[in-house]
This record gives C-alpha cells, sequence and structure tokens, in this order.
C-alpha cells in the first residue's frame, strides 16, 4: 500500500473527493420525518463550521471533546468537525449512563462536551458542556489543521477481554489505511449508495457507514433512529442501496419471513461485528440472490481479514489477509504456529491501521509481543491462505478439562427446527463447576436440542442446560452481548 501522504488530515482526506461533486448527496438519512440530506458542499462546510466555532470557544489544538450526541447527522459533522480543529473527539455510545460515563471521564480529561438534549452527561459536569451544533455549524468556515500523520486523530472506547473500558487512541493515518478495505472487502465505487444499518455512533457504522464512502465521494444512506431491521429491505429498494452493511442480527431480523426479497440494486452485503452463521449466510444468498461478505475487525484496528466480491471467502472460512495487511498466526509469545495450526492471529506493528496505543497518563501505550499486536481471535489457515475462526480466546468454553469454541456449539443449532437464534455459555452451577448452556430463542423444545447434540457434538460438547428465552441480549446494532447472556442465564440456574 502506498505509504500515507504528509502532511496529513483525516478530515481533509474524508471530504475531499466529494469537492469534485459538491451538490451530490453524501447522506441521506432514510426515514425520517423530515428530509435530511447533506451534499458534500453542506456537508464539508458544516465540517469547518464546527471546527472553526470550537476554536473561538477557547479550545485548543490537543484538546480532547467528548461527544454527547444522538443517532443524528449531527454526531459525524461533529466528529469531523472536532478534527479538522486539530482537536481530539471523543465518540460515546447515546444509551451511556451518569455513572458509566463517571468512569471514561478521568481516563479522557475532556476539555469540552458537545451534547445534544436528552442524552446523559456526566456528573457535575467536569467542562464547558457545549448544546449548540447548529450555531457552530453556521460558523463561518475555518481551515483543515494538516500534520504529521502519526498524530492523534480521536479516541474510541473498547472493553475488549477485560470488560473495563480503554480509551483507544488512533492517528490520522487510520483513515488512510481504510483504503485497504474499499477492494480488500467492500468492493466500493464512487456510484455506490451504501446503507449502514448502525447507529451513527458505532465505530463499524462512522467508519464503514460514513467515512469511507465519503472518502471515495459516494453516498452514504442511514436508517432514521428507531427504524426497525423489518423495514430495511423497503427502504433500500426505495433509494437504490447498491451495498448494504449491517450486524449478523440485523440480516437475520430482514429475511425472518423467509419471502424472497426483490433489492434490483442491491450488488452484495456486508457483515462485521460478530461472526455470520453459514447458515444466515445461505438464507440471505436464498432470499436475496446476493452474497454476504465477511470481515474480522476490531476497534484497536478496524477490520484486516475478509471476503470481497473480487475474492470471495471459500465457505466455512472468514477470507484473506486484506491487499497490504500483514498478519500472521502465533501462540502466546508471538511464535508461528506451524502450517494448519490453530493460533492467535496478529497484527504486525508496522500495519497503518493499527492503533497508537491505549491511552495511559503519558504516551499511548501499544501492547506488544514481540513486533506482534495479538488480537484474540483464534483462526487456522488453509492451504490456500483463506482463514478459519474459532472464536475469541476469551470467549472459549471450558468443560471436563477441554476448552471449546461457542461457535463450534452454535452451528450445530442454528439450523434446528424451531430455532430462530442461539447462543452458548459456561453458567456455574455449584461454587466450582461450570457447564455448558444453549440459550434459544423458538419454538424447539429443549429434549428435541439435547437428542440433536448428542448425534452431532462429542459428549464434553454438548450443553447440559437449555434456555428458551424470548429473545437474547443484543446491542442496539444487533451485536450478541455474551455478558449479558452468562449474567442472565447464570440468575435463571
Amino acid at each position: 500500500m502506498q505509504a500515507c501522504p504528509s502532511p496529513f488530515s483525516l478530515s481533509d482526506h474524508v471530504l475531499s473527493a466529494g469537492r469534485a461533486t459538491p451538490d451530490k448527496i453524501a447522506l441521506a438519512v432514510l426515514g425520517s420525518a423530515r428530509a435530511d440530506r447533506w451534499s458534500f458542499a453542506r456537508l464539508e462546510a458544516a465540517v469547518l463550521g464546527i471546527a472553526a466555532g470550537l476554536l473561538a470557544r477557547g479550545l485548543q489544538p490537543g484538546d480532547r471533546v467528548l461527544l454527547r450526541l444522538g443517532n443524528t447527522a449531527e454526531f459525524p459533522v461533529a466528529f469531523l468537525g472536532c478534527i479538522a480543529a486539530g482537536l481530539v473527539p471523543v465518540p460515546t455510545a447515546e444509551g451511556l449512563t451518569a455513572p458509566e460515563l463517571d468512569r471514561l471521564v478521568p481516563l479522557v480529561r475532556p476539555a469540552a462536551i458537545l451534547a445534544a438534549p436528552g442524552i446523559a452527561l456526566p456528573t457535575g459536569a467536569p467542562c464547558p458542556v457545549l448544546a449548540d451544533l447548529a450555531a457552530l455549524m453556521d460558523h463561518a468556515p475555518g481551515a483543515h489543521e494538516m500534520g504529521e500523520p502519526d498524530r492523534l486523530a480521536y479516541l474510541v472506547f473498547t472493553s475488549g477481554s477485560s470488560g473495563q473500558p480503554k480509551p483507544v487512541a488512533h492517528a490520522h493515518r487510520a483513515v488512510w489505511a481504510r483504503r485497504m478495505m474499499w477492494d480488500g472487502w467492500y468492493g466500493l465505487r464512487p456510484d455506490d449508495r451504501m446503507l449502514h444499518a448502525g447507529a451513527f455512533n458505532w465505530t463499524y457504522t462512522l467508519g464503514t457507514g460514513l467515512l469511507d464512502p465519503w472518502a471515495i465521494g459516494a453516498t452514504a444512506l442511514i436508517p432514521a433512529p428507531g427504524t426497525a431491521p423489518e423495514a430495511l429491505a423497503l427502504l433500500m429498494k426505495r433509494h437504490d442501496a447498491t451495498i448494504l452493511a449491517a450486524a449478523p442480527g440485523v440480516f437475520r431480523k430482514i429475511v425472518a419471513a423467509g419471502a424472497p426479497l426483490a433489492l434490483p440494486r442491491l450488488r452484495h452485503a456486508l457483515a462485521a461485528g460478530e461472526k455470520l452463521p453459514e447458515t444466515l449466510r445461505a438464507r440471505w444468498r436464498a432470499a436475496t440472490g446476493t452474497e454476504i461478505h465477511e470481515a474480522l475487525g476490531m476497534s484497536e484496528c478496524s477490520t484486516f481479514l475478509s471476503g470481497s466480491p473480487a475474492r470471495p471467502a471459500p465457505e466455512g472460512t472468514l477470507g484473506y489477509p486484506q491487499p497490504g495487511r500483514r498478519l500472521a498466526i502465533v501462540t502466546e509469545d508471538g511464535v508461528e504456529v506451524a502450517a494448519g495450526a490453530t493460533g492467535i492471529l496478529a497484527i504486525h506493528r508496522s500495519d497503518p491501521g493499527l492503533m497508537l496505543g491505549y491511552l495511559t497518563e503519558g504516551a499511548p501505550d501499544l501492547p506488544l509481543t514481540g513486533d506482534w499486536f495479538l488480537t484474540g481471535d483464534l483462526v487456522s489457515a488453509d492451504p490456500d491462505g483463506a482463514l478459519r475462526y474459532h472464536g475469541r480466546r476469551d470467549d472459549l468454553l471450558t468443560t471436563g478439562g477441554f476448552r471449546v469454541s461457542p461457535l463450534e456449539i452454535e452451528a450445530v443449532f442454528q439450523s434446528a427446527p424451531g430455532v430462530s437464534d442461539c447462543a452458548a455459555a459456561a453458567v456455574a452451577v455449584k461454587a466450582d463447576t461450570e457447564v455448558i448452556a444453549l440459550a434459544y430463542a423458538g419454538t424447539a423444545a429443549p429434549d428435541a436440542l439435547a437428542a440433536l447434540a448428542k448425534t452431532r457434538l462429542a459428549r464434553y460438547k454438548q450443553p447440559r442446560l437449555y434456555f428458551p428465552l424470548p429473545s437474547l441480549p443484543r446491542s442496539a446494532n444487533g451485536k450478541l452481548d455474551r455478558r449479558a447472556l452468562k449474567r442472565l442465564l447464570t440468575e435463571m440456574t
């Protein structure tokens, strides 16, 4: 991949392609009560207005700005506006409570908060709260601050395997590295109309649904807040969506009725956020006649492994490292495993999309094992280089001395009659004893599922408990919340 140019600005790069077509729609919010359409010219004017307005209110380049904004277009505009001014935006999920925010604020020490009405704020307002977004956008525009591509651009939070939020520090060059996804995952073109089904302030939506389409001059389509997943097919048809991006849970709801879907302009779909079940992929293909191309990624490096229209993933695999990525499969000590063996997927420290590190009191700390950042994802490689996913290292279930991936168990039940959704978890039945449990939504009887398990799974992999639930705990973006599921099943045991 060509090196990131210098000087460089993330916001300038994202908006530069749109200057050739200033009147083209950059963003359309679909299904809202009022038309919400942003041309590329309007988008950049609002971004640079916020940039100048924030500096006029006394903020200094390098200051951190906590974003407490809802699922509206103002969120990405504020994000890019901060970056254009040389400020460091800190996006946060709309649903966070004041106590949760109180735990985050000391980690990032914001100089200001950009807030929307009705969104929770930290207790005691530790810094100025700016709520006049419209006035900021109408400010006389400033300019994009240019500088070294390795300088800090933004912070996002991830809990990783610890369950505790950690601020991830990303450089401006991170958006340049995303160009590896254009061909390595998306098959993205300037004439595309990309519909992303997630919330604006989810990093998957922010990158795949907004920044990348804009950087190539394409149109981003986002459903209005509250849009039911079942309504997405009609929105895609009405608005000529050519690519759909979503979490697997959203695809599951779109095809729940089992009827064919007429989407004449849709070229393909993109999935990330959690592993896509092969049964769901097949149901989508049958309903739409299009493929879902899956990617594996993380907040620390976005996506780096995927199938694509140009090189689809062989059945049962995640696909291939995106062109330009340097990945390896290693042991806990950073030693590459033998061909075909399962190990930890690792990213080389030279990858331009890799974070600067986790924010600490001093400089960002990048935890490395030798020259590798260990993702925690367990994979193995086929002879042709395609990688097979075996789950998260921290998600593995331990039973009878064996380590078992929940994905292996779930795959048995995903196509079972009467099961619309399922997940495996370890549940404590005594102080020192855990067993495998299966939670599922649907009408299947536990006895029938237990009988199926006996024919498809070794004894130590078979669930000992079955929990029929109205639905599995999932985030607003459709991602399975395994920690919440384990808590729920523990309470029910």
